[in-house]
């Protein structure tokens, strides 16, 4: 049986602003309609494969798994890590939770990160397909990305002798200068590392305990002590905490001598900067790709995107310029590498751009700060139809709501009434109250929060359907 296993908990800091530590990149729409772990889940269409694995970050969580439910696509496991431990961690605990719905099979595990894009489905099935037979065997294997050019940001694999429908592995090369990119794709016999791989779940699990024999413990005892959480499966924390962090291929691919590269071309990417997605996107005839409202004059190969108001651009070249409702960066593509630095800085500062968007997503819908000062703050909530938020209160703030669409059922103390459009309320401070949308079409409401202090942690969950009593996220 072939699971596949989606790998979903990076934070993607290098394509912020859009991309941000509570909203990284695998949950945006960079390169068409779909977000990108809606695009990995699809590309599988065909494959015949059972419902994937799923390891997300705990603060996903909900994101995850309402864009699966978008696509129709139904887990057969979600895995919350506790804290990122690297991708060999994360594969075991993804093998563990195979193992354990495929009820005593030994299933074959397509690990795919969910941040990558695929251009060539057919392509990338067909290798896939290929390479099955060598993962039924035994063997560990790994895709590697045909080069299209001497890249300098991705790690090299060079093939041995060939084997079956790929090659025997002779060795992992760390991302190289410019001149030893030149040579390798010269040689012919060297593919880009792609983090993608094709093995059986007891396997990886055998050569773990064996090459890594802490990590492998440490996961099988944070596995065996998971709970269930509504649809999610919570991996125990302090037992998780002592899990070495390692990569799979420093962990395991470069110290085991029977695994394999099965070259792959479709138009692959990892989109791991602002000039890898200008890559990766459509261009115009002039070399710019625009997305939002943009208007350029005199403009070459630039990425402009616009999420909220007109972006314009005169006589650039080669630049990168990304406005959203909080941020504007300008960057020349040469120099993208450093918004990691800008990020870090954000962070020391402690500033939350880095982190959050001004559109903060919850599993009821999200919340937009519209405007704040001293003492006040206007927020406009959306609320899915059928959706509830918990029940709660403040203690330092009270608040106004305004229907501006759809219906509300509102309880604010022990009264339960319904808001209609253009309808309002007074919640005091320290009353308890919630809203719930019992209609069939998105609720919105303009919140006027007042009083003398407006953070998030003013929040006391009463009750609350997705397990968040007490907490503020």
């Amino acid at each position: 049986m072939l699971t596949p296993v989606i790998l979903s908990g990076g934070a993607g800091t290098r394509l912020w602003p859009l991309s941000r530590e509570l909203y990284p990149k695998q949950l945006l729409a960079l390169t068409g309609e779909r977000t990108m772990i809606q695009q990995t889940a699809l590309r599988l269409e065909g494959l015949s494969a059972a419902g994937p694995v799923v390891v997300c970050n705990e603060a996903h969580r909900f994101l995850v798994a309402e864009q699966l439910r978008e696509i129709g696509i139904e887990p057969q496991a979600m895995v919350l890590e506790p804290l990122g431990r690297n991708t060999a961690p994360a594969i075991a605990l993804a093998a563990h939770a195979a193992l354990k719905a495929a009820g005593g099979t030994d299933p074959l595990l397509l690990v795919l990160p969910a941040d990558h894009v695929i251009r060539d489905v057919p392509a990338f099935q067909k290798a896939v397909r290929a390479a099955l037979a060598a993962a039924g065997s035994g063997k560990l294997v790994t895709f590697g990305i045909v080069p299209t050019h001497p890249e300098t940001g991705y790690g090299y694999i060079q093939r041995g002798r060939p084997e079956g429908a790929g090659f025997a592995i002779a060795r992992f090369v760390e991302k190289p200068d410019p001149e030893r990119a030149q040579q390798f794709v010269a040689a012919g016999e060297y593919y880009w590392n792609s983090g993608m791989f094709l093995f059986g779940a007891r396997r990886y699990l055998e050569a773990l305990g064996r090459l890594a024999p802490e990590m492998a413990r440490v996961c099988a005892e944070a596995f065996a002590a998971a709970r269930a959480d509504l649809d999610f499966t919570r991996i125990e924390g302090q037992r998780f905490a002592a899990c070495p962090a390692d990569s799979i291929d420093y962990a395991v691919m470069e110290k085991i001598r029977d695994a394999l590269v099965v070259p792959l071309a479709a138009g692959w990417s990892d989109v791991g900067s602002w000039a890898a997605l200008h890559e990766a996107c459509d261009a115009d005839a002039h070399g710019n790709v625009a997305h939002g409202d943009v208007i350029c004059e005199d403009a070459e190969g630039c990425y402009l995107y616009s999420e909220s108001r007109l972006v314009s651009a005169v006589g650039l070249k080669d630049h990168v310029v990304v406005e959203t409702k909080d941020a504007v960066l300008v960057a020349p593509k040469d120099r993208v590498q450093d918004v990691k630095k800008l990020v870090h800085r954000l962070k020391e500062a402690g500033r939350y751009e880095h982190s959050l968007h001004r559109e903060v997503f919850r599993p009821w819908g999200s919340y937009d700060s519209i405007e704040s000062g001293p003492r006040f703050q206007v927020k406009r909530l959306k609320v899915k139809p059928g959706a509830v938020l918990s029940l709660q209160l403040h203690h330092h703030r009270a608040e106004h709501w305004v229907v501006v669409s759809g219906t509300a059922r509102i309880t604010r103390g022990d009264e339960v009434f319904l808001l209609e459009e253009n309808q309002s309320t007074f919640i005091p401070i320290g009353v308890r109250h919630r809203i719930e949308n019992p209609g069939k079409i998105a609720l919105h409401i303009i919140e006027i929060q007042s009083g003398s202090y407006l953070g998030e942690d003013d929040i006391v969950r009463l009750e609350d359907q997705y397990g968040r009593e007490g907490t503020t996220s």
